[in-house]
């Protein structure tokens, strides 16, 4: 695995006119949430909803603020929930953002790579054949 930085924007779910500015964010297919400074999420007035517990790689458990918000970058956009950085903390683009902009991460290209979308079933018989 290779680590690479891309920049992102945030947008307010409620209204999208509230958008950071550009932030520099590592790509981190480990984390399974995107991690935001907190100050920049609340410039954008986004709420947090929640709080999360979560595990570092350090094995240190973490309390941490949560909520939502479009999350774009190179061409690609999606709504997610996001993790309130504290100071101190890595900013983060987490794996549950990258699936919902629909890429795979080229870790030696250092780029995204767009997929398709993978669909439990597309059409069952109902009944079931038996």
């Amino acid at each position: 695995m290779s680590l690479f930085k891309v920049s992102i924007v945030a947008r307010n779910t409620k209204d999208e006119s509230l958008a950071s500015p550009p932030a520099e964010v590592l790509v981190d297919t480990g984390s399974e949430l995107t991690w935001l400074p907190k100050d920049l999420l609340a410039a954008i007035k986004v709420a947090p909803l929640r709080k999360r517990n979560f595990t570092t790689a350090t094995k240190q458990l973490v309390t941490r603020e949560t909520g939502y918000a479009i999350v774009s970058t190179e061409g690609f956009e999606t709504v997610d929930e996001v993790v309130f950085a504290e100071p101190g903390d890595l900013a983060l683009l987490g794996v549950r953002t990258l699936e919902g902009f629909g890429v795979m991460v080229d870790n030696i290209g250092h780029r995204f790579v767009a997929t398709s979308t993978i669909v439990a079933t597309f059409r069952l018989p109902w009944p079931a054949p038996s």
